[in-house]
């Protein structure tokens, strides 16, 4: 790396870091979560406003590269922080419901998605037509796992029963997604197709032989005094090589390096490490809030609107109409058909129309591969964006306030109403053992 490039770097990360903070937080005032402002800066710093002039001086090509892996990073640390906390309590019970709302949402968006793919396919030839009509379809069957869980920390739901549905949905939803995806670009000649083979073995070793392991390592570190802090080291080095490895094995199997990342999270162990989980998400957090922005940068420098015209809106239009009728229906239909309240599947739908980040991710790699053109792209990209930004007012009209409030009271009290039950099952269980002494 050259000093004109470390210069530029630092110069490029700065302005990412200053934009992406004065429109997330003028996002937040305007009710909406500051993903939305973050994409809104990645776009407005690329080649749609002075034609390209600002992206080129502030984003030379050369540093763009090094740019996107620090974007990347981010987001590997991000799924990573999702995942570890993530209460596996709250999804007890709503495996009927996660998959009923996963494959709604799925199946209806792919078909509808298929369906615009070939009409669009006139304006937007591009490599195989029928790799274009199955990427578009799995395309539209993405729901943003990353921003939907900013979305409910932000809105403090993601401890709510609805709030881990959506994620549980969201999250097998987006993995038989990724999965279609790996198929298509099997099909396109990007991927071998062996390598997907593998994703099931590896989730098997993570959960049945990593997380025992794991467990026992971090519980026989966990600090209990008031020096603990010096015990932190060891345990944090071994959990980033963990995430590290665990989406580079991930990325190498076909699926994305987000989905090994979260796996990565989703298994520590929660009892017995509750200090050191404090500080993992202290420090993880921290390093985030600075390489996160990078990531929505690096996808906005390939997005020009500035030659959007009439017949382009009317694309936009079609394509808006065909996301929120593909996810929000089948996830409404979904949770409906597996028992859930309409209250609760309307929520849902709401949730699980939310793009944002993972469709970026799908998006680009369509571009990389040339099922999509720069104009289609652009398109798509405003369409993810639009459809994050919808999710906040919706839900504040579906799940208003005083309902969640409700819930998470109903919530805690059967929990604490748990805890008092099995109190005095453990001491009956200890009697005998003691009457023997």
């Amino acid at each position: 790396m050259t000093t004109h490039q470390t210069a530029m770097i630092m110069v490029g990360l700065a302005s990412i870091l200053a934009l992406a903070h004065v429109l997330g937080r003028l996002a937040r005032r305007c009710g909406q979560p500051a993903v939305v402002g973050e994409i809104l800066a990645g776009i407005l710093l690329g080649p749609t406003l002075f034609h390209g002039a600002l992206s080129d001086t502030v984003f030379p090509a050369d540093v763009r590269p090094m740019l996107s892996t620090l974007g990347n990073l981010g987001v590997a640390l991000f799924m990573f922080l999702v995942g570890l906390e993530l209460d596996r309590r709250l999804l007890r019970g709503t495996g009927r419901a996660a998959a009923g709302v996963s494959l709604g949402s799925i199946l209806c968006s792919f078909g509808l998605g298929a369906l615009l793919a070939l009409w669009l396919w006139n304006d937007h030839e591009s490599g195989d037509r029928l790799a274009f009509v199955l990427f578009i379809g799995a395309a539209m069957s993405i729901t943003a796992f990353p921003v939907l869980a900013r979305i409910l920390t932000d809105r403090g739901i993601q401890r709510t029963r609805v709030g881990a549905l959506a994620m549980a949905s969201a999250a097998v939803g987006d993995v038989i997604a990724w999965l279609l995806l790996a198929a298509v670009l099997t099909f396109t000649g990007s991927r071998s197709s062996w390598q997907v083979l593998l994703v099931v073995p590896y989730a098997v070793v993570m959960i049945m032989v990593v997380r025992p392991l794991l467990g026992r390592f971090l519980a026989a570190r966990e600090p209990r005094g008031a020096d603990g802090g010096e015990r932190h080291s060891a345990p944090l080095g071994v959990l980033a090589v963990l995430l590290l490895v665990s989406g580079a094995l991930s990325e190498w199997f076909g699926l994305h390096f987000i989905f090994g990342a979260f796996l990565a999270g989703a298994i520590v162990p929660r009892q017995g490490t509750e200090r050191l989980r404090a500080a993992v998400v202290d420090r993880f957090e921290s390093i985030t809030w600075m390489l996160l922005p990078a990531y929505f940068t690096v996808a906005g420098l390939k997005v020009d609107l500035s030659t959007v015209d009439g017949d382009a809106f009317g694309r936009l239009g079609l394509i808006l109409l065909v996301a929120v009728a593909g996810k929000f229906g089948g996830a409404y239909l979904g949770a409906r058909a597996a028992g859930q309240s309409g209250r609760s599947a309307t929520t849902l739908g709401v949730l699980m129309n939310t793009r944002g980040l993972t469709e970026l991710i799908i998006l680009g790699v369509g571009l990389q591969v040339g099922l999509l053109d720069a104009d289609l792209y652009s398109l798509m990209v405003v369409m993810a964006l639009v459809t994050t930004a919808m999710t906040a007012p919706l839900l504040r009209w579906a799940y208003p306030r005083r309902r969640v409030d409700a819930d998470l009271r109903d919530l805690a009290a059967e929990w604490e109403a748990a805890v008092r039950h099995a109190e005095p099952a453990r001491r009956g269980e200890r009697k005998p053992s003691e009457a023997k002494r």
